[in-house]
């Protein structure tokens, strides 16, 4: 079957961190999903569609950073309470938006990770993880690295707390209450955990990892010992793997793995007879994908892929068609739906354009005061320095909210800089070879 997917661009909120957009439970059977986003603002959104229209449920007040969003409740009941994690801290919402929860744990670092199953949770900071129980603190484990993720097999159908820990020096760690029941090492640093097929496949022992140099790997984690199922390598050099999962897009009766990695790619891999996947779909965007989950939320009746991006963006792949094919002499009039979204996006034009000339009036004003003060404007910066083994190099890999003109290096080595094209887009970085530098000498690129 032939999978053909549009992209449509929802709404933006500020900076999103890595695995902050979730989607809420179906009300009914053919329902539209609502969908929850947490930004950099420490600002909780959560919005539906209704007539072509992004349509808020509520929104919170600005706060701290949330570093991670997860969906809860009891088990065998609709996950819809809302999770979050910003500094120290967990709060919980309900579906509308009333705070039910505010937990203040007891580790002194942020926390990176974050796991919800009934009444446990389970959270990771930079080095140690906790599990509490009932907002009761049930077990300590102190990691020799840093840890990135964290999943937990399911409880309801094992009858035991599982967790496994994704740690920076390629290793799972798999634990048993405070204590280390065994760890193996993978082909790369593990950047995310999930549960294979959503619930740990038929013997609820299987996750899926995916590692920072792009590879997946599916993997049973049974009492004693791990067994490796299959390992896909990258063989198309693309980039680290940030989010993954699991839903039926095909409309087969078998769910699809969904993948978003940090160069902009979203992939979805179907299953053979044997448990291979195999690549069925692919898309770009222009920046890192933070978060993705499959359901039906902008139109009813249509399913589609729902992508959260680092600059904020709520994007979906969906099943239903935008472009209407017609015969020679045939006319097209737009629904009424198709017009009010043509009129708004007019108003909003209209709106951004009188607000752009106001702002370029006071920069001008401000720019010709003589009391005026300069200042450098503070906004989130996605860095990465990256070594390519395959060519013995090193990408640096910028990522901000707005156009980037142009990139200063400042270096204290001989610095060689060539061309390479990323993924499949027509975009090259400026070529600067053989620059022999002085101490403290820069390099300026223009892209």
């Amino acid at each position: 079957m032939e999978l053909n997917l549009n992209r449509v661009d929802y709404l933006q909120v500020g900076v999103t961190s890595q695995k902050t957009m979730r989607l809420l439970p179906a009300s009914g059977k053919r329902a539209t999903q609502k969908v929850v986003i947490a930004d950099h603002d420490g600002v909780i959104f959560c919005f539906g569609m209704k007539r072509g229209e992004a349509v808020p449920v509520f929104k919170t007040l600005p706060g701290q950073k949330v570093s991670r969003l997860e969906l809860g409740g009891a088990i065998g009941t609709p996950q819809e309470k809302i999770f979050i994690a910003t500094g120290s801290e967990v709060r919980g919402f309900t579906k509308k938006g009333k705070q039910f929860l505010s937990f203040e744990t007891n580790l002194t670092e942020s926390i990176r990770a974050m796991h919800v199953s009934g009444p446990d949770l389970f959270l990771c900071a930079s080095y140690i993880y906790n599990h509490y129980c009932d907002c009761k603190d049930q077990d300590y484990y102190l990691s020799s690295d840093k840890i990135n993720d964290i999943t937990c097999l399911p409880i309801e159908k094992l009858g035991r707390i599982t967790p496994i820990l994704a740690c920076k020096d390629r290793v799972l760690r798999v634990l048993e209450g405070s204590n280390l029941l065994y760890e193996f090492e993978v082909s790369g640093e593990p950047t995310v955990l999930a549960l294979h097929n959503g619930n740990g496949g038929n013997s609820g022992e299987e996750i899926i990892y995916g590692t920072s140099d792009g590879k997946l790997g599916l993997v049973q984690i049974t009492g004693n010992s791990p067994v490796h199922l299959w390992e896909m390598l990258n063989e198309k050099k693309r980039g680290g793997i940030l989010c993954i999962d699991y839903f039926d897009i095909l409309g087969d009766g078998v769910k699809e793995l969904l993948v978003g990695r940090d160069d902009g790619m979203v992939e979805i891999y179907a299953f053979d007879a044997n448990n291979e996947p195999g690549l069925r779909f692919e898309h770009a965007l222009s920046e890192s994908i933070t978060s993705i989950q499959g359901g039906c939320f902008g139109k009813e009746g249509y399913d589609e892929v729902l992508l959260g991006t680092y600059t904020g963006w709520v994007t979906g792949l969906t099943t239903e068609p935008i472009q209407k094919e017609v015969g020679p002499g045939d006319e097209v009039k737009m629904n009424q739906e198709m017009q009010n979204k043509v009129l708004n996006l007019r108003v909003e034009l209209e709106q951004l354009q009188g607000k752009l000339l106001q702002e370029r009036e006071k920069y001008q004003q401000s720019a010709q005061s003589s009391g005026a003060v300069s200042a450098v404007p503070v906004f989130s910066v996605n860095d990465k320095f990256v070594l390519n083994r395959d060519d013995a190099s090193y990408s640096l890999i910028l990522e901000v909210q707005m156009a980037i003109d142009n990139v200063l290096l400042q270096v204290r080595a001989a610095v060689d800089m060539f061309e390479r094209a990323l993924d499949q887009k027509n975009i090259f970085i400026s070529v600067v070879t053989q620059l022999q530098l002085d101490q403290d000498q820069r390099v300026s690129c223009m892209g």
